[in-house]
């Protein structure tokens, strides 16, 4: 048995067999081979190299037929790489000394060989590590490796283990076999890590290098509530996450009975708990938990989920089933909220060295307006469906805010005059997440109809941590102090100019936060589905005035870790049966 710890960012617990990808995401055979098949293993590996190294022969040859010689000669390099004595050498040993697979011997060396090319300051030596990736996947081709992504081919259930997931990875995943994945790299605030918790799929991700380490796992079990990954775990380990998650059954059925009861503290303070969403299935989840509406629909899936940039109809297509099924309640659209650099159907802007500061949410909407005003058309004609309100991410400046506004009535104007069915009277709201616009709050109140704390981008930018930077993630801490003043402020200067506020980012989603942000004047929330039932629950078993007590003591500590341990201190007090743990 093995226990890693990483960083927990989708809750829950999952058990299943492995499925071990490597960097590149292919799947490679980790099982332990036995003393009396070294022999075998080796001689499959030989084979391999006899057929790769007839193959890159056949390709020299004609090469330099059509392109000639010196041409030709980028294959005679790649096949003095492959018959490197030393490269050989090293195979050898580990599936005789470490009793490896071939495939997994070739994946691990041949990696090792490219990265260090890479980090070469010599360029034209790190340009031959794309010769030994290239040599590696071929290898692993005549080993019987599948060399594509086996994610959306499953037949049965799966712990995905892997170096990375993208978001759109992650979106692809089929909940039907994927019961849970980690990775090495990672952090708490991603993308992928929103996509996950939207999923509900349980995930630990940051855990370091680890996939050497997995050898003959069969069965993982990732806990996401505490960020640990156990291998190949014995009988009583087993047992003990059996019980517990039997203990999370009966616990879900006794919160499932407050879905339709309202989420208001003992002295009848009324909150709204709303559902933030990445996917239209997701609506389902959001009704069965009680959620009052949508107070984010984040519309990234769209632009993920798929090679092909999204047409008009098909963002109207997405936002109208939503719209629909929610029946009456409200949806709360964000517009595009993803950095060029992400934007996979096309290549926007040039590799940025710091993309988190770069074009990305309404600056490349309002610099691309060919991708942004599809987005406004289908999001004006699904308002005619139900209650649509508009939302504008990493709003900065007014400016920003003023030219958005503008695409919205000159769209609206097309859309009457082309005689298609529109709302033009649509509520429009802004993300607040960088500090810029808290100072600048009592100007944007003027312009906006409600505004949404996004606390996940909000640290990042207050605190200068990247999100999903494992090496930092100590430092991504939404309890923080500083972070904490900038929220109070925005309940002020929002409070005073009548403006509604929610807070829609992961904070809301921890029942002990909840409280705390209950008593700095928050009176509604956005919360991914599975973390509704908690939260209502929280609220309900405490006054107002308490939550206000600890509220003022929190604003007096000075370290995110004294105050989630006092915010936990409490809710242990007023809900223990939420101290799942």
């Amino acid at each position: 048995m093995l226990e890693l710890h990483g960083i927990p960012v989708s809750p829950g617990v999952a058990i299943g067999p492995a499925l071990v990808l490597n960097r590149e995401g292919y799947r490679i055979p980790h099982f332990q081979i036995a003393p009396e098949g070294v022999d075998e293993e080796i001689s499959r590996l030989r084979v391999a190299v006899d057929e790769v190294s007839r193959a890159l022969e056949a390709s020299r040859l004609e090469t330099a037929a059509i392109a000639g010689d010196s041409t030709g000669e980028i294959f005679a390099a790649q096949l003095q790489m492959l018959h490197d004595p030393r490269l050989h050498a090293e195979l050898q040993r580990r599936i005789r000394q470490g009793g490896q697979s071939a495939a997994y011997a070739v994946s691990q060396v041949l990696h090792r060989y490219a990265s260090d090319l890479r980090r070469l300051d010599n360029s034209l030596l790190a340009q031959r590590a794309d010769d030994v990736v290239d040599i590696e996947q071929q290898l692993l081709h005549h080993l019987g490796v599948v060399t594509r992504r086996p994610l959306t081919e499953l037949t049965d259930p799966v712990i995905v283990l892997t170096h990375n997931l993208t978001p759109s990875e992650t979106a692809n995943l089929d909940r039907r076999y994927v019961r849970g994945f980690c990775t090495e790299i990672g952090g708490p605030g991603g993308h992928m890590a929103i996509v996950a918790k939207g999923l509900e799929l349980p995930a630990v991700v940051g855990i370091g290098e680890f996939l050497e380490s997995v050898g003959g796992a069969t069965t993982v079990i990732v806990d996401g509530d505490r960020g640990i990954v156990i291998l190949d775990p014995d009988n009583d380990t087993l047992q003990r996450y059996e019980e517990g998650r039997q203990r999370r059954q009966h616990l879900a059925l006794r919160l499932a009975e407050l879905r339709d009861l309202p989420a208001t503290t003992v002295d009848d303070v009324a909150l709204s708990l709303n559902a933030n969403i990445e996917f239209p299935h997701e609506v389902g989840a959001c009704l069965e938990h009680g959620a009052g509406g949508i107070g984010l629909y984040r519309t990234e899936f769209l632009y993920l989920s798929s090679d092909e940039e999204p047409s008009e109809q098909d963002h109207y297509l997405a936002y109208r089933e939503v719209v629909e099924a929610m029946q009456g309640r409200p949806v709360v659209i964000r517009t595009l909220d993803l950095g060029a650099d992400k934007m996979g159907s096309r290549p926007l802007t040039e590799p940025e060295p710091n993309p988190f500061l770069g074009l990305r949410s309404i600056r490349l909407s309002l610099k691309h307006p060919e991708l942004f005003r599809p987005q406004l058309r289908a999001l004006l004609r699904a308002a005619v469906h139900g209650d649509v309100r508009v939302m504008f991410p990493l709003i900065t400046t007014l400016s920003e805010l003023r030219q958005a506004k503008m695409l919205i009535n000159t769209i609206a104007e097309d859309l009457a005059e082309q005689g298609i069915a529109h709302r033009r009277d649509i509520p429009i709201g802004m993300m607040v997440e960088v500090p810029a616009a808290v100072l600048m709050l009592d100007r944007f109140v003027k312009e906006v109809d409600f505004l949404s704390i996004g606390t996940n981008d909000l640290v990042q930018y207050t605190l200068a941590v990247d999100r999903s930077n494992e090496c930092v993630a100590d430092l991504y801490q939404s309890s923080d102090p500083a972070v904490l003043r900038l929220i109070a402020r925005c309940v002020e200067v929002a409070g005073q100019a009548g403006v509604p506020l929610s807070i829609c980012g992961e904070m809301g989603s921890n029942p002990a936060r909840s409280l705390l942000l209950v008593g700095m004047g928050v009176r509604s929330m956005s919360l991914p589905p599975n973390a509704l039932p908690k939260v209502k629950k929280a609220i309900r078993s405490v006054s107002l005035q308490q939550c206000e007590k600890i509220a003022a003591r929190a604003m007096t500590l000075e370290a995110a870790r004294d105050i989630d341990l006092y915010l936990l201190e409490r809710l242990g007090k007023f809900v223990p049966e939420l101290i799942v743990s």
